[in-house]
């Protein structure tokens, strides 16, 4: 009973900071958004930052992001706690299907965080909306691909679509520069509450998608402090000349070897 109590208590702490943050943020960060102001970039990673603690998320960084721009983030997926979790590094935006547009609560803080929605089974727009985050890219925006396309268990990294890393070669274009910084990046749950988490335990923070949204919000939230290990990988130069689908294999092995240690050797 005393358990569910403390539960209940961290979950209506952390709904009720993050819904006031967003409350007093929201026009500021609208207008900035409206304007163009620099503002706009930093905001949302006041956000996160703040919204990392309500939740519980302890962040463990291995390497460092690439200083060079433009620079596309190509990463691992597992569940919302990752969009915090790399939103409180740096100022960033982030790259996500077109239906989180209209989810309830998620998709403001998505569109308010600058967020691309793209049609991934759309083929057909694949070329216009590379061009939409190459423009982003080429604007100075730090892009965050989550090149799987979906979620996984956390525990492996699923084959990395390779379409959306057409941005790339869009950013050449429109920026004139004479490379992209493309870096990958993984994402490791390991611990809860100070203990492993283990093959089994990792579910806890990962998010399937066959896995209903609230629930597993309450089981994340009333553990009370969940670590994160995030590792930037080294940044691969993408040039006129680059092959994007070698690329994209290239961040998909580098991931997978980042994330394989991490879970055996956390910090």
């Amino acid at each position: 009973m005393g358990r569910d109590v403390v539960a209940m208590g961290r979950i209506g702490w952390a709904a009720l900071v993050l819904v006031m943050m967003t409350l007093v943020l929201w026009p500021l960060q609208a207008l900035s958004m409206r304007r163009d102001w620099p503002l706009a970039r930093r905001l949302p990673h006041l956000w996160h930052r703040i919204a990392l603690r309500a939740v519980g998320l302890r962040v463990t960084l291995r390497g460092s992001p690439a200083a060079g721009r433009p620079l596309l983030l190509a990463a691992n997926h597992q569940s919302w706690a990752d969009i915090v979790a790399l939103g409180s590094v740096m100022p960033l935006s982030f790259i996500a299907k077109s239906d989180v547009r209209d989810w309830p609560g998620f998709g403001l803080l998505a569109r308010l965080q600058r967020t691309v929605f793209v049609e991934r089974e759309a083929r057909g727009r694949t070329a216009a909306q590379a061009d939409e985050i190459g423009e982003r890219l080429a604007a100075g925006d730090a892009m965050v691909l989550f090149a799987e396309g979906t979620t996984s268990d956390g525990n492996r990294v699923l084959p990395f679509k390779t379409a959306l890393f057409g941005a790339a070669q869009a950013s050449l274009k429109r920026s004139g520069v004479e490379a992209v910084f493309v870096q990958p990046v993984s994402i490791a749950y390991t611990r809860v509450n100070g203990m492993p988490m283990g093959c089994y335990g990792r579910p806890l923070a990962a998010w399937p998608g066959d896995v209903t949204l609230m629930p597993h919000l309450k089981s994340f939230l009333r553990e009370g402090a969940v670590d994160v290990e995030i590792a930037f990988g080294e940044p691969i130069r993408f040039e006129a000349s680059s092959d994007r689908k070698a690329v994209a294999r290239r961040c998909e092995a580098a991931c997978a070897a980042m994330l394989g240690h991490s879970l055996r050797h956390p910090l």
